[in-house]
């Protein structure tokens, strides 16, 4: 059916929950494959680590591209069934396949083939990825709309990260080994996937925006990347990411040779951190809609650099004096990672207004580059701990030179990582306010842009606002 219309209607909770849901298998997937995958590879299948490595660094020299290219993709189509709905639609089935696929590796799979199975799985990993965030972008049109949907979406993204960790640990007590413990977790992913498709697309509308007749060039794509605001998420997005990636490369690390707690109480304790999400997604909503998402997120990147300011000064080994400093990080992690995914919805706002096209695909796909980038680079931590002399084999007798230099790198870098992120909103200009005057511009032009369209009696083909779904 069409509308005439442009108007946002408040989002039931329940439905909110219901398109967020989408996001427990994505997030379940993103911890399997950065803390699982290579090793269940390596260890399980046994393939070479040298064939592993490569694999993986093959399908990252391409992955981030095909990004760019599936959000402009994404941002072109239109259908009765939706745009950013159909490609969901569409990437479920492929991702499910990629993951069922690296499950038949075996010791014959070449560095080819696994680079091969890979690239299918991160494909379908992007589809799904880019159009659930690009999607939530466009639902919640409205300043504080936004903040409430990312806050779900990530709220219940923690869901499915915890759910995964705690799969291995249950498989283990049931006398199972690790690598079967690391296919159940994959196929806890195939099955949700299915689920919570099917949950987003029949209770989920989506609205396609009003767009202007004239088509983009390639030029237009390049002075997006020339623009003050786009500049600045994509620093801070890289930065927010870098500085947790960082810790969380050197996490084991640290709190078992510098701060004295075994493997077992230092896993319980990234549980606790990884938890906090519940907590720092719906409060970080909260907050943006109070003070600002600039200002929610600068506050959060401050209060997480000084959480982990103070982690040096608690007593070692002690869980109960740990637990709740890595409670209020891991929350203040979520918080600004919220509010960064806000903003780009806000951002690609200001775009379309300016141009009168869609950007929110594009938007999420640079964004999520910069996040795959961080991840990437936060592997650099283990080039300076081999430098300053630090002994990383089981086993390994580390003098008190290289454990206080485990400590300051481990402590330094998130700091400044962090707070970089936070500082690049220093000055930032689209405030509540000033997004609202960008809604109401928008909505006056794509009431104008509709009623053309029916005059000439052309309908969806030149953007009258078209609801698909339920």
């Amino acid at each position: 059916m069409t509308q005439a219309t442009t108007a946002a209607p408040s989002i039931s909770l329940p439905r909110v929950m219901s398109f967020a849901s989408a996001s427990i298998p994505i997030q379940a997937l993103v911890l399997a494959i950065s803390v699982h995958l290579p090793r269940y590879f390596a260890s399980h299948v046994g393939l070479e680590l040298a064939v592993v490595g490569a694999a993986f660094a093959m399908v990252r020299l391409v992955d981030i591209p095909i990004d760019a290219v599936l959000g402009m993709a994404m941002d072109r189509t239109r259908s009765r069934f939706g745009r950013y709905r159909l490609w969901l639609a569409l990437g479920t089935p492929v991702l499910m396949a990629g993951l069922y696929l690296i499950l038949q590796a075996d010791r014959s799979t070449s560095q080819l083939g696994l680079a091969g199975m890979l690239l299918f799985l991160y494909i379908g990993y992007s589809m799904v990825y880019l159009s659930h965030l690009a999607w939530g972008g466009v639902l919640g049109p409205t300043y504080q709309q936004r903040n409430r949907i990312f806050g779900a979406i990530i709220g219940l993204g923690v869901a499915g990260a915890v759910a995964v960790l705690l799969i291995p640990i249950v498989m283990e007590r049931l006398h199972y080994s690790d690598g079967e413990g690391v296919r159940a977790m994959v196929w806890f992913i195939i099955l949700a996937l299915p689920a919570t498709a099917l949950l987003v697309l029949s209770t989920t509308r989506e609205t396609l925006t009003v767009e202007s007749p004239h088509k983009l060039r390639l030029a237009d794509y390049a002075v997006l990347l020339r623009r003050g605001n786009v500049l600045r998420l994509l620093a801070a997005d890289l930065c927010a990411i870098l500085g947790p990636g960082w810790m969380a490369a050197l996490y084991l690390f640290y709190f078992k040779d510098s701060r004295g707690f075994d493997t077992a109480a230092a896993n319980v304790l990234l549980m606790v951190y990884i938890a906090a999400g519940f907590v720092g997604a719906p409060c970080a909503a909260w907050l943006g809609n109070r003070i600002g998402k600039h200002r929610a997120l600068m506050t959060a990147t401050t209060i997480y650099s000084l959480g982990l300011i103070l982690t040096p000064f608690l007593p070692a080994g002690n869980f109960a004096a740990f637990a709740p400093c890595m409670f209020v990080v891991g929350a203040m992690q979520t918080a600004f990672v919220v509010m960064i995914r806000a903003i780009t919805g806000d951002i690609a706002d200001e775009i379309r207004l300016e141009n009168g096209r869609e950007w929110m695909g594009l938007m999420y796909a640079l964004t999520i580059g910069t996040t795959k980038i961080a991840s990437g680079l936060s592997a650099l931590t283990f080039v300076l701990l081999q430098a300053v002399g630090y002994q990383a084999r089981a086993g390994a007798v580390n003098t008190p030179e290289a454990i206080n230099a485990l400590q300051l790198i481990y402590i330094v870098g998130p700091i400044v990582f962090v707070m970089i992120a936070g500082a690049c909103f220093i000055g930032y200009r689209l405030t509540p306010e000033r997004h609202a005057e960008i809604r109401s511009k928008l909505a006056e032009r794509d009431a104008l842009y509709g009623e053309s369209a029916a005059v000439q009696g052309l309908g969806a083909s030149t953007g009258e606002p078209v609801v698909t779904g339920p």
